[in-house]
C-alpha cells in the first residue's frame, strides 16, 4: 500500500464571512487548488499562534504558507514563530510553498530583505514575465515554458534583496521578484495562484468598504479581469509538480 501523502497548510489569515460561505473557509480554497485525491492536509491558523509540534514537522511531505493583511517584516510572536519554524523546514529541506505574505517571509528567512513595495501596492490581475533562462525544461513548468502568466495580484510588500542562493523565476513591470526558487525545496510566488475573481471582487469591495483602497483602485481592480482570468491551471500545475516532487515526463 502507497503512503498517503500529507500536507500542511499555514494560514496567515483569518476566513472572511464570503469564504465561509461560499467555500467553507481558506482550508478548502488552497487543498483545492493544490490538493489531489487521497492526500490528508492539515491547517495551522498561524495568524492565531496555532503551530505544529516540531516534532511533527517530519510527517509532512510539503508546506504551504498562505498570504496575509500583516507585513512579513514584522516581529509580532507569531511571526517570529513562522520564522522559526521556516527555518526548520529549510534546514530539513522539506519542500515549503510560500504564497504572497509566505514568499516574502521564505526571502527574510534565508537572508533576504523584505518591505514597504517601493511603487506601491498591487490589487489585480497582472502580467509576470518568466526568466526562462532560469527554468530548466521538464521541471515543474512543464516542457513549454510560457512567456509570461497571468495571476492575481494583491500586495503592499515585497522582497526588495533576495536571499543568496535564489534565482529569480519571474519579474513584472512593477516588481523585480514576482516568483523564487532556492535549491529543489523552496518555491515562492509573489500572486495568489490560488484565488478566482469571485474572491478577488469580494476583497476590493472589502477594502473599499473600510476606507483602505479609494474607489478608483477598486475600480481598476475589477477591470483587469474585465473578459479575462488567471491562468490558474497552469498555475495549478507548476505548483502541484513543485510540492508533489513530480516533474512530467519528456
Amino acid at each position: 500500500m502507497v503512503d498517503q501523502k500529507k500536507f500542511a497548510l499555514f494560514l496567515a489569515t483569518p476566513d472572511s464571512e464570503f469564504v465561509k460561505k461560499a467555500y467553507g473557509g481558506y482550508h478548502n480554497v488552497f487543498v483545492e487548488t493544490f490538493g489531489d485525491e487521497g492526500e490528508h492536509w492539515d491547517s495551522f491558523r498561524v495568524v492565531d499562534g496555532e503551530f505544529p509540534d516540531e516534532k511533527d514537522l517530519e510527517k509532512y511531505d510539503g508546506f504551504v504558507i498562505s498570504g496575509s493583511s500583516h507585513d512579513s517584516f514584522q516581529n509580532d510572536p507569531w511571526i517570529l514563530k513562522l520564522c522559526e519554524i521556516v527555518k526548520k523546514l529549510d534546514e530539513m529541506k522539506k519542500k515549503v510553498l510560500g504564497i504572497c505574505f509566505g514568499h516574502q517571509i521564505i526571502a527574510r528567512v534565508r537572508g533576504g530583505t523584505v518591505g514597504r513595495a517601493r511603487k506601491g501596492p498591487e490589487l489585480k490581475l497582472g502580467k509576470i514575465t518568466i526568466v526562462k533562462d532560469a527554468i530548466t525544461p521538464g521541471s515543474y513548468f512543464g516542457d513549454e515554458i510560457p512567456d509570461s502568466i497571468d495571476i492575481i495580484k494583491l500586495h503592499q510588500d515585497e522582497v526588495l534583496v533576495l536571499p543568496e542562493g535564489a534565482k529569480v523565476l519571474a519579474y513584472s513591470d512593477k516588481y523585480e521578484v514576482e516568483m523564487f526558487s532556492i535549491e529543489d525545496h523552496l518555491f515562492c510566488i509573489q500572486g495568489h495562484p490560488e484565488y478566482n475573481k469571485e474572491i478577488l471582487f469580494e476583497i476590493v469591495d472589502r477594502v473599499l468598504r473600510l476606507g483602505y483602497i479609494k474607489q478608483e483602485m477598486a475600480d481598476a481592480a475589477k477591470a483587469s479581469m474585465e473578459g479575462k482570468g488567471a491562468d490558474r491551471k497552469l498555475l495549478e500545475t507548476i505548483c502541484k509538480n513543485f510540492l508533489k516532487g513530480r516533474v512530467p515526463a519528456n
